[in-house]
């Protein structure tokens, strides 16, 4: 028994030898990966520096977590724009004309000019550039000539998604991250079947992460009623499973290219209060009209593209809603070469006069948009934050607080629902 003991004493000592070295010589390779592939440049030091210092437990943890531009979504992505860009471009110039704003140019400004207050143009004016910051981070343009109705709980977000696909005409857009097959996914499945024996075509893309539960016999009566269904794998390939920080969190239904949904539900009963456990869920939806609608369904179709290899025909020609109001659609992703939402929320709070009110399940702004939110407080904006008191995500029920003492002290307040 002694001899044995040390003959694996010796061989754990000498695959020791191998596998240290080896570990910190991978380590610093990963480590300069880090430095090029990370998204952000703090995600790259604290990468690189835990690579460097800690190999052995660094290494599994970056290439499953840590690799954020995930090269082939990023090359489909690229692929799609590549194939629709005729398509978009002849949307653009011609379809959209009549909804995209007018250029902030000189002759604009006198036209203003004339009709009305100088003041008042000239905080038009500064207003218009505002806006061109925000469509200047997205990949379709702002337009105008769109609807827009906010839905506050479950009932009415469902009710009205479900009184959009049944008057579905053409086709049928739906993407969540979480589909469960429970009475409020049955009440989706019959009623996406329901318009498939209709004649209407219908796409189901969800997350395979997020709706891990789903099982196959719920997405085969789909394919078998001639719904076209995919799951979302983030990166393509074995290896790609793993990696389960890319995920699409998107929650997306469009109808015939006319009506859109977009917003935090996801399809399952705890959505609809009905989890003991969660009890009453307050989340926000909003239901679009008019040329904004083109931009969600160009987000769905990329996804979609990406997850199945295919682009099926859908419609480009955007009707004008009565509200006439102004929109934009930023659908951010790993292919962005920007922070895109970072900068729009700091783009946003910055050009705040008023007030700044946000609502959110998870409070875990990076140091630009919370720097952002301080400074907004200290000019006198007036500033509020509401989160859950009670989460649906242990990680981060406790987040808000470590942000309490530093908002108080500046003004930033904090509320808990």
């Amino acid at each position: 028994m002694d001899w044995f003991n040390w003959v694996n004493r010796e061989l754990f000592l000498h695959g020791l030898t191998f596998v240290v070295p080896a570990a910190h010589v991978i380590g610093l390779l990963s480590a300069f990966d880090a430095v090029m592939h990370a998204r952000t440049p703090q995600g790259s030091a604290a990468w690189a520096l835990a690579l460097l210092a800690f190999p052995l437990p660094a290494l599994p943890l970056y290439w499953l977590f840590g690799r954020s531009r995930y090269v082939d979504y990023v090359e489909a992505i690229r692929e799609i724009e590549g194939n629709v860009e005729d398509e978009l471009a002849d949307t653009r110039d011609n379809t959209l004309r009549d909804f995209l704003l007018p250029p902030h140019d000189q002759r604009h400004q006198e036209e203003r000019h004339e009709r009305g207050d100088p003041r008042e143009q000239v905080a038009k004016g500064d207003e218009r550039g505002e806006l061109q910051g925000f469509s200047a981070l997205a990949n379709f343009p702002l337009t105008r000539g769109n609807g827009a109705r906010l839905l506050i709980n479950g009932k009415e977000t469902f009710d009205a998604i479900f009184a959009a696909i049944d008057a579905a005409e053409s086709y049928v857009l739906v993407q969540f991250y979480i589909l469960r097959d429970d009475a409020l996914g049955a009440r989706l499945q019959q009623a996406l079947l329901a318009k498939a024996r209709q004649g209407v075509r219908a796409f189901v893309l969800y997350d395979d992460i997020g709706s891990f539960g789903l099982p196959r016999r719920y997405r085969r009566e789909l394919k078998g009623g001639g719904i076209a269904v995919s799951g979302f794998h983030g990166q393509k390939g074995w290896f790609g499973r793993f990696r389960i920080n890319f995920r699409n969190h998107r929650k997306i239904v469009v109808v015939d290219g006319r009506i859109g949904f977009v917003g935090g539900f996801n399809v399952g009963d705890e959505y609809l209060g009905k989890d003991p456990e969660i009890g009453a869920w307050r989340d926000t939806h909003i239901r679009v009209e008019g040329p904004v609608v083109q931009a969600l369904q160009l987000s769905f179709l990329k996804d979609w593209h990406f997850s199945t290899d295919e682009m099926p025909p859908l419609n480009w020609n955007p009707v004008a809603c009565a509200e006439d109001r102004v929109a934009l659609v930023l659908a951010s992703g790993p292919n962005d070469r920007l922070e895109t939402c970072s900068l729009l929320f700091a783009h946003a709070i910055a050009s705040a006069e008023r007030r700044i009110w946000i609502a959110t399940p998870y409070f875990v702004p990076d140091a630009g948009v919370f720097s952002a939110l301080k400074i907004a407080a200290l000019r006198g904006v007036d500033v509020r934050v509401l989160v859950p008191r009670r989460s649906d995500n242990v990680l981060f029920r406790f987040a808000p607080y470590a942000y309490l003492p530093e908002a108080r002290e500046v003004g930033v307040n904090i509320y808990f629902y």
